[in-house]
């Protein structure tokens, strides 16, 4: 922050150029620590955006404040150019430090050690859910259950406790307070059950909390972001509201603005582009320049989706006949090598080329920029009740399976990803994914 500031201002022959940068820098330092952005639980932890815009935001006004107090004249967009460089090094920084951190998780190293409560069932679905992932510091090393059964986990059973709460306050604490410190735990995580709650879970949290060891609960709320979550009371009794997700007001007409504005301004702006591989297509292989076909919309509705083609015309006719060769594990037909793609085809499908036309159908209002992808009516025919929530958005060109590895996701790992953008959508995550989509477009993983 400082440095910028006082390089540009004494360039431009402004007085106090380095009381104002040590002030500047000051404020920075002073906005970041008070909104808790170097607490150990978050520095690292994620490269979004909007907290570092909020904290520039908040900084602005501060030094604007003090630049009137101290009555400067230095330029004001003099005063914002300068400001500029701390969001972006900032930034840069932040996903230097995400990217060590995910490095050393993969090796086990910078991680919180939890010990799970729970009934065993209850305990079994917090550790598989915490082992699936890694872009989080959490690694179960151990289990305490409640009750009898078995606990399909990789971790150790480190003790066990009654269904019923001990006739001793102490009871079930001294059990975890001694497996945690055998196990070296930094973290008790309580999975939620019948048989550990009310006032057996709060005279644990007392005893815990006494002997300074961390307790977290586990509603059992999956894939939730925490901006939907709001804590709350009533009666003395703590509660959790989980808010609806959004599906209407501002931001959904920004979206739609977005949508329709951003599709028309790629048409004219992609037009040369457009008749440059309508050629390559057309005088490589025989056949139309674009291929339509019926995908599945928001609310089951099937519409007409637009792409160039990218394979030979009897592509649809051979499909049966490589069904044995799919390398996808669900619905979707994916091969790495298809024969039926054409070579102007595989460089179309790398660089995700093929996908413009879809900004027709977004144009029309049958798809979004951001979304799901369209699923075929035979893919539909075949899904449960928890795939067909993906329905309940528009379809989109790019989202969190392009830029999460495409082709490469197994099926559940798309379902997941779909739900997760499906119940969490906010405005300002499609543009974190439009932003997401030019590197993943670049690096043409799980294209093909």
């Amino acid at each position: 922050m400082a440095l910028p500031v006082a390089s540009v201002l004494r360039a431009e022959h402004q007085p106090y150029a380095l009381i104002c940068a040590a002030v500047a820098a000051a404020a920075w330092v002073a906005i970041r620590s008070a909104r808790r952005r170097y607490a150990r639980r978050e520095l690292g932890e994620s490269r979004g955006s909007l907290p570092v815009l909020h904290d520039w935001l908040i900084l602005v006004g501060v030094l604007a404040v003090l630049r009137a107090a101290a009555e400067l004249h230095h330029p004001p967009l003099l005063c914002l150019l300068v400001l500029l460089p701390a969001p972006a090094l900032t930034l840069f920084c932040r996903k230097a430090t995400y990217h060590h951190l995910m490095a050393e998780r993969r090796e086990a190293q910078v991680v919180t050690r939890v010990l799970v409560l729970g009934e065993p069932a209850a305990a079994w679905d917090v550790a598989e859910h915490l082992a699936g992932r890694t872009d989080h510091p959490y690694v179960v090393v151990g289990v305490v259950a409640v009750g009898e059964g078995e606990v399909r986990t990789g971790a150790p059973v480190a003790a066990r406790l009654g269904l019923t709460a001990p006739g001793s306050p102490d009871g079930d604490t001294a059990v975890v307070l001694t497996a945690a410190a055998e196990l070296r735990a930094d973290l008790v995580l309580v999975a939620a059950g019948a048989h550990m709650a009310g006032p057996r879970l709060r005279r644990l949290s007392w005893g815990l909390h006494d002997a300074g060891t961390e307790l977290a609960l586990a509603p059992g709320l999956v894939e939730c972001a925490v901006k939907r979550l709001e804590t709350t009371s009533a009666a003395g009794m703590a509660l959790l509201r989980v808010a609806p997700p959004v599906r209407s007001g501002v931001q959904q007409f920004l979206k739609n603005t977005m949508d329709r504005a951003g599709a028309a301004l790629g048409l004219v702006v992609l037009s040369p582009l457009f008749l440059a591989i309508g050629a390559a297509v057309r005088l490589t292989s025989p056949g139309p320049v674009f291929y339509r076909q019926e995908r599945v919309g928001q609310d089951r509705t099937p519409f007409v989706m637009w792409k160039f083609r990218t394979m030979f015309v009897d592509a649809d006719a051979r499909k049966a006949e490589l069904a044995q060769s799919n390398e996808h594990d669900g619905l979707m037909f994916k091969m790495r090598r298809d024969p039926r793609v054409t070579r102007v085809g595989r460089l179309l499908r790398r660089t995700s080329l093929d996908e413009l036309p879809q900004l027709i159908n977004v144009l029309t209002g049958s798809m979004s920029l951001v979304g799901p992808r369209p699923p075929l009516p035979e893919e539909v025919a075949c899904y449960d009740e928890v795939e067909l929530r993906r329905l309940t958005v528009r379809p989109g060109m790019t989202g969190l399976w392009q830029i999460s590895g495409r082709s490469d996701l197994s099926w559940d790992e798309t379902i997941e990803l779909d739900l997760h953008y499906v119940d969490n959508w906010s405005f300002t995550s499609d543009v974190d994914v439009m932003a997401r989509t030019l590197r993943a477009v670049v690096d043409g993983r799980g294209a093909y």
